[in-house]
């Protein structure tokens, strides 16, 4: 009779353990809105008020914690201006976030793909 081994290999990032490379993926940029800001922000640098204009349907509260989450992460670095009024706040990726854009592109054509067989582009007004 052979015994059955229950050991297995995880992955171990700060304390917390990963049962395979895709959950430590999804726990970096999971989430319904960190792809959609690390998409903008591939780009260069945004004001926290054109990520609010780009993403009218996002609560600025879940804006604010899901910039923090990607800041602690490293993914996203934040720039205070701070010299003369009013305060500006600047975000762009890290060079850590930049290692992201293969993947954002291909999940935004992937995107694109499926929005061209079963979307209808409609009009939708931003939280004011």
């Amino acid at each position: 009779m052979k015994c059955i081994n229950t050991e297995y290999q995880a992955y171990k990032i700060n304390d917390k353990y990963y049962p395979c490379t895709t959950s430590i993926t999804m726990d970096y940029i999971g989430g319904k809105w960190k792809m959609v800001i690390l998409h903008y922000l591939r780009n260069g640098k945004l004001r926290y008020s054109e990520l609010r204009k780009l993403m009218p349907l996002v609560t600025e509260r879940t804006l604010s914690l899901q910039l923090k989450q990607l800041e602690d992460d490293g993914l996203v670095k934040r720039k205070v201006y701070t010299s003369k009024p009013p305060l500006k706040v600047e975000y762009a990726l890290t060079s850590f976030g930049e290692t992201l854009k293969p993947l954002l592109e291909i999940v935004s054509g992937w995107g694109q793909q499926v929005a061209s067989q079963k979307a209808t582009v409609v009009s939708v007004a931003g939280e004011k």
